[in-house]
């Protein structure tokens, strides 16, 4: 039997672009102690994930909302809006209509009320309640057309 040549994989892997050096010196690690060198790899890649996490972002122009469970709540709602055609979509500009992840998302948040009943304070359950009780009519208006 022969294998034919269907596809090739390519790791793309912040880690699989080591340069050879530090490929070869890793197997020689590798070789000489198997557990020591996997170790000192995975510390080295997490270590470099978290520099990265802690930068990134810290050049934006403007300071994101703290994140609570309000903001947590309306920002779920206006993705539902987005998806509804109320809203143009931030990152494209356009005004698009998807009504099975509309529902998906305000099933979300009907989870979410239910999940944490009792645990809200007074105004978070209001918010969750009337943010819930906006997007269905909306939803169920738009579906009706």
């Amino acid at each position: 039997m022969t294998e034919d040549k269907g596809f090739e994989v390519h790791d793309r892997r912040a880690f699989a672009s080591q340069e050879p050096e530090k490929e070869e010196a890793v197997q020689k690690d590798a070789d000489a102690a198997p557990g020591q060198a996997e170790e000192k790899q995975s510390a080295s890649q997490e270590s470099q994930a978290k520099k990265e996490y802690n930068t990134a972002g810290t050049g934006a122009s403007q300071a994101l909302p703290q994140v609570n469970f309000p903001t947590f709540i309306i920002s779920l709602s206006s993705s539902v809006l987005v998806y509804l055609g109320e809203m143009e979509d931030p990152a494209t500009g356009e005004t698009v209509v998807n009504l099975p992840v509309a529902k998906q998302t305000i099933d979300i948040l009907g989870m979410l009320e239910e999940k944490t009943k009792g645990n809200l304070s007074e105004d978070e359950s209001r918010l969750l309640q009337n943010i819930l009780y906006d997007l269905r009519m909306r939803y169920v208006a738009l579906a009706k057309k």
